[in-house]
């Protein structure tokens, strides 16, 4: 039997002793027993000069230890400083790492002893905010602002706001989302903004059935013919029998562009495949925060003048089903971002009004369309089939193509072919030809072993096997143990503790999880591999090692981001947020934003009755700890039975309603 992970909980600043022990150095207790021997009186005085004694004796120990520890921490950091002024001597490498490490402990004191003093309840926003997003709409600078067209496009401008530090608040009727799989096909109507307009983009059609409460959303409210005929009808253009086959034919991940409300890649999901929905910003209702609501996978993005924050060769097909982008514009330069997100052999499937017969009548039509396919080939993409709305193309999985046109975008030069693209301008080179990623689709293994790497895959990541195993270990291991501290019981006083056994599950079922510092993607592996019924959104942050495309070749889908700037998503989008190790790392940065400014961001994502948790050092936890008595959370700190060093910041998000 293994050992519990968990030793125990500590929460809201108390302390508790074991019973029944006595300090020896309780002077009291010394005093009764001279006093109970046969000669009482003489005892008690000669008690009391010893007392007197080794009180002085004690007094003059603190104060040599007082002195000695004031000096030890000058001198260290007069020698931290020396030495960094030597930085050419490698030598004192070693040496300088524990003099920093020393200069960080003291500054997570300082933190956390700031955090208790300074520590505040945060105030809620206005009612403006409860659909907020900063970056992309400032409605700060613009509350009265209510009807914006819904065609506006959004380019996506993060600026730090300090003055928006205030908790967002759900709309007055709000209700606490469906258990999944009920949540998939209704949602609860005032969860969410939506209008009698029709959205800015989407599929082919976006009915869905709004009645008193919930909205309802049907298998065949997507296409016209339904959305297992329209996921059928692909499967048999690329050459499979069905849209089951997907699978084994090397299909794992799909980007939805503009995806309506979510029902491709919902029905998509029973076929083990994988579906991220981008969309752009919408004020007026919002196909993302309609995904999510239904417990899908999707993040605010737009094809519009910045790469998407994935890197290249990191989905198996991008689907766009009438999603309002004009891929002729700007000389096919949006193609080239589809070329970049595919792996080789990979298929782009477009239905568009563009591509009926009716459509190409027109001479105007007829010449974007000619430039679309033009581009295509000058990609070296083979289109395969052509029904009626619908072309598919498959992106080739041979590099010498590249070699043998005579016309398109050049192959990217070494500089401008990176794996890191955070939002870095358009790039009108063809990129992902010289990594040792470029795969075809068809030779990764199908799902589920497609997330167990093998050693030559692990090595083109730069990870050793037992390094990757042992990682697999660990969270397997932890999630047992997580899943038993999300009960409302570890906030209160009752007996039971968590691996006793497991309690109830809470009353809102995880769906929608996030990592904010996923690592090799193995928190999501383990979840997984517990039969949860869920999916993660694997966030590497850009202040870190970005395992981002070994998160893609295992067949998961995630992003890169900067936690000093807001999410892509709208307000209460995911039951769970957690991070291991992600203090540490945002401690290490220059310029760093607050630790109170990034909670702020998880409080808004967070849907009410979430789940935070967090994994890192003793001392940046109980930092942390103080901060969350700002948001209002519900918190306990947990110990780590097999790491002194590290504890966990279990919280979970009240549910604060308007006031009428």
């Amino acid at each position: 039997m293994s050992r519990p992970l968990y030793r125990g909980l500590s929460g809201g600043g108390r302390s508790s002793c074991g019973g029944g022990g006595r300090d020896p150095f309780d002077q009291n207790y010394q005093a009764k027993d001279f006093s109970e021997n046969g000669n009482g009186h003489e005892l008690t005085n000669l008690g009391g000069i010893t007392r007197s004694r080794k009180s002085l004796t004690f007094f003059l120990l603190k104060l040599s230890l007082a002195a000695i520890t004031v000096l030890a921490l000058v001198g260290s950091l007069y020698w931290a400083i020396s030495i960094s002024t030597s930085s050419r001597n490698n030598i004192y490498h070693g040496y300088r790492r524990l003099q920093e490490q020393l200069v960080e402990d003291l500054s997570d004191i300082g933190e956390l002893s700031l955090g208790i003093a300074k520590s505040k309840e945060l105030d809620f926003c206005p009612l403006q905010y409860e659909h907020y997003v900063p970056c992309y709409y400032n409605i700060s600078e613009s509350p009265d602002i209510v009807d914006l067209e819904a065609t506006a496009v959004y380019e996506r401008q993060c600026v730090r706001d300090p003055a928006n530090a205030c908790l967002i608040l759900p709309p007055r009727n709000y209700r606490i989302p469906l258990r999944w799989p009920s949540g998939r096909d209704f949602i609860w109507k005032d969860n969410v903004k939506i209008t009698a307009q029709e959205f800015s983009s989407g599929s082919l059609t976006k009915r869905m059935m709004v009645e008193e409460e919930q909205i309802s959303f049907r298998s065949d409210s997507l296409m016209v013919d339904g959305v297992e005929d329209y996921s059928h009808q692909i499967a048999e253009m690329i050459g499979l029998r069905n849209e089951s086959n997907f699978n084994e034919a090397g299909v794992r991940t799909v980007l939805d562009i503009g995806c309506g409300f979510g029902s491709f890649g919902a029905h998509l999901f029973s076929k083990q495949l994988l579906t991220m929905c981008i969309a752009n910003y919408e004020a007026s209702g919002s196909q993302v925060q309609l995904t999510l609501e239904r417990g899908i996978p999707a993040m605010i993005g737009s094809f519009a003048s910045k790469q998407l924050p994935y890197p290249y060769l990191s989905f198996d097909m991008l689907h766009c089903a009438r999603c309002g982008v004009e891929w002729e514009k700007n000389d096919g330069l949006l193609l080239v971002e589809v070329d970049r997100l595919l792996r080789p052999g990979g298929y782009f499937v477009w239905t568009s009004l563009m591509n009926s017969h009716r459509f190409l009548r027109d001479k105007e039509n007829q010449k974007k369309w000619t430039i679309i396919h033009d581009f295509a080939e000058n990609l070296c993409w083979d289109m395969l089939s052509q029904q009626d709305e619908t072309i598919v193309w498959r992106k080739t999985s041979k590099r010498k193509c590249y070699s043998s046109r005579k016309a398109g975008p050049a192959v990217c030069g070494r500089s401008h072919d990176i794996e890191s693209p955070y939002y870095q301008p358009l790039n009108p080179c063809i990129a992902g030809t010289r990594s040792q990623r470029w795969i075809p689709i068809e030779y990764h293994p199908p799902w589920p072993s497609r997330a167990r790497l093998n050693t030559t895959e692990l090595d083109m990541h730069g990870v050793h096997p037992e390094d990757f195993a042992e990682d697999a270990a660990n969270w397997n291991s932890a999630v047992r143990n997580y899943w038993s501290l999300l009960s409302p019981l570890i906030f209160s006083d009752h007996p039971k503790r968590p691996g006793d056994e497991d309690p109830q599950p809470p009353f809102n079922m995880l769906r929608n999880v996030l990592d904010m510092n996923a690592h090799f993607g193995g928190f999501n592996a383990a979840l997984l591999d517990a039969g949860k019924s869920v999916w993660v959104m694997n966030v590497v942050p850009t202040s870190g090692p970005n395992y981002l495309p070994l998160i893609f070749d295992r067949g998961f889908v995630g992003v890169q981001h900067d936690w000093c700037e807001a999410f892509p998503t709208y307000p209460r989008t995911y039951d769970m947020v957690h991070a291991e190790g992600l203090l540490s790392l945002e401690r290490h940065r220059k310029n760093r934003c607050s630790t109170i400014e990034m909670f702020l961001e998880v409080d808004r994502i967070l849907r009410p009755e979430g789940w935070v948790i967090l994994r890192d050092t003793a001392s940046l936890i109980e930092a942390a700890r103080s901060v969350t008595t700002q948001l209002k959370w519900d918190a306990r700190v947990v110990s780590i039975d097999s790491n002194n060093n590290e504890k966990l910041l279990v919280c979970q998000k009240p549910f604060f309603r308007k006031q009428l």
